[in-house]
């Protein structure tokens, strides 16, 4: 394993929330905190897609266009990527306890007052909010795997992390979608209260008191902390609201691009000078970690990506309802909870790398499988496909956690958790605004190539008129030239909606290229040892 350079910390020698146990087992006090900070990751990543597919809902409710609509999943987007970097100093400065558990509790708090929102200003607060403080739950789960459980049992608490990461995002739209057309869509933001209260709980008994070093905010990395806020918040608005105003023809877009490349470029140069930084940038020098965050970042975009576009076809071209729509992406989540328990026992057979491999290929299979869409194909048609894409799922986070934090120290896991986490959702982030142009630009592209056979020239267009044209006056079209213009308005959204198709075929070709190159670039990761988590590269 190769070294990094020596730099200087925050707080050397870091406070971790638990010493590793030094025998093989943790205790069960261990394993109620590392289970209650997964219910946490899990509630904060479910919260990313539980909107999704009830928008149109929200938008109703709230009095607000579907336009504006999208910064109710922009706003909390944003709150969760500039919070993840910043969790493990501030988990220092307050106390892991005590900045867990409070944030478990502004999560509950924030997500239920989305429910009392009015208007698209307060929601957008509201759900910035619940971001911010949600987003903490996703590194500190991550990290207390990594502290608090031995590294013969880390797979284990890996493999939950890993439900967590690909189960929730999953069911998050068939537990949206079901509420909201049966209980109404405020009921949704009503999801993370009970599981709030038994998260802390539980963690109020097993996490252990430490003192708070508010000394620290004096030491803190406060220009690092800066450009990073508004670089990574204009960053994630530039990739939410693109596509929407034609990127950079939007003189809004292109401002907001410039502060972006600017403030995370001074983020860099000041993580990589700086005497005590925020983020330790170092870290990915380190092969496997290096290997593992760049692979994290194309599974994110796959992950995420994925999940948006699926909704989006069932929406646009089949037209179901939310609930219609999260009963066919749970497809995708159910078998993974009968998976991924396994595959520890599977990682101490096999090499670990292999295993990351075979499950990123089969992702890309199933997304593959979708790449000859027609009209015909509705939810039944992605019964199969789903259903291999869980298979590959479950066989992905768990070993790719444990490649990237090979040879990472218990005093290091906040920090590698903070940066790989944050990483990976913001490859989620450019993925679903990448897939969301390629679709556009895909669509228009294939409307233009079927527009140039669908001509008047050609006797069997002609004929179709015609035939419209009588079917349209049989069913009350009076005037012969209105119902002529009907078969003609007919003909052209036959044309659009297969040419939508078929951009929804070019996306799913996207995301299965990306996920090919990552289970290509998985295999230059050094070989990890059986049970190895943090520390124990060979």
């Amino acid at each position: 394993m190769s070294t990094m350079t020596p730099t200087m910390r925050l707080d050397p020698p870091r406070p971790v929330p638990a010493t590793v146990a030094s025998s093989h087992k943790a205790s069960l006090t261990s394993w109620i905190a590392v289970l209650a900070g997964m219910i946490g990751a899990f509630m904060a990543i479910l919260n990313i897609q539980i909107t999704n597919a009830s928008l149109l809902n929200i938008e109703g409710g709230i009095g607000t266009g579907v336009d504006n609509g999208a910064w109710i999943s922009t706003s909390y987007l944003i709150g969760e990527i500039v919070v993840i970097p910043l969790t493990d100093y501030l988990s220092r400065v307050f106390s892991f306890r005590r900045y867990i558990i409070t944030n478990t509790v502004l999560f509950a708090l924030f997500s239920m007052a989305c429910a009392f929102t009015h208007d698209l200003g307060s929601m957008i607060v509201m759900r910035g909010l619940q971001g911010f403080s949600g987003g903490v739950l996703i590194p500190m789960a991550f990290t207390m795997v990594l502290t608090k459980l031995p590294k013969p049992q880390q797979p284990i608490g890996l493999a939950l992390f890993a439900i967590s990461v690909t189960f929730a995002p999953a069911i998050g739209p068939a537990i949206g979608g079901y509420l909201t057309e049966n209980y109404g869509w405020q009921t949704i933001f009503f999801v993370n209260t009970p599981p709030s209260i038994v998260m802390i709980i539980a963690l109020a008994f097993t996490i252990e008191k430490t003192p708070m070093q508010l000394p620290l905010l004096k030491e803190g990395d406060w220009a690092g902390i800066a450009t990073m806020a508004i670089g990574l918040s204009a960053l994630q608005t530039v990739l939410e609201e693109g596509n929407k105003d034609d990127w950079f023809e939007s003189p809004f877009i292109f401002y907001l691009g410039i502060v972006a490349a600017v403030f995370l470029a001074a983020f860099v140069v000041i993580e990589l000078t700086v005497e005590k930084p925020l983020v330790n940038l170092r870290l990915l020098k380190r092969r496997n970690f290096g290997i593992g965050v760049l692979v994290n970042v194309l599974v994110g975009f796959a992950l995420f990506g994925s999940v948006y576009i699926l909704p989006q076809y069932l929406g646009q071209v089949q037209r179901y309802n939310a609930e219609q729509i999260g009963n066919v992406l749970a497809w995708t989540g159910l078998p993974q909870l009968l998976l991924i328990p396994l595959v520890p026992l599977l990682m101490k057979r096999y090499d670990v790398r292999y295993i990351g491999f075979v499950g990123i290929s089969i992702f890309a299979a199933s997304c593959f499988m979708n790449i000859t869409l027609s009209l015909d194909s509705a939810g039944d048609q992605f019964f199969l496909p789903n259903v291999v894409r869980a298979i590959g799922q479950a066989l992905v986070l768990t070993p790719l956690s444990s490649i990237t934090t090979a040879g990472i120290a218990p005093s290091e896991a906040g920090e590698a958790s903070g940066l790989s986490n944050m990483l990976r959702n913001l490859g989620g982030a450019v993925g679903t605004a990448t897939l969301a142009t390629v679709l556009t630009k895909r669509e228009q592209f294939h409307s233009n190539i079927i527009g140039q056979s669908v001509t008047l020239y050609r006797e069997e267009v002609r004929q179709r008129i015609d035939d419209l044209t009588q079917y349209f006056m049989a069913h009350g079209v009076v005037d012969p030239a209105a119902a002529h213009h009907q078969a003609i308005a007919a003909i052209g959204a036959t044309v659009r909606r297969q040419a939508l198709v078929m951009g929804f075929s070019d996306t799913f070709a996207v995301i299965g290229t990306l996920l090919a190159i990552a289970a290509a670039v998985l295999l230059f990761a050094r070989k990890v040892g059986v049970g190895s988590g943090a520390g124990g590269a060979h």
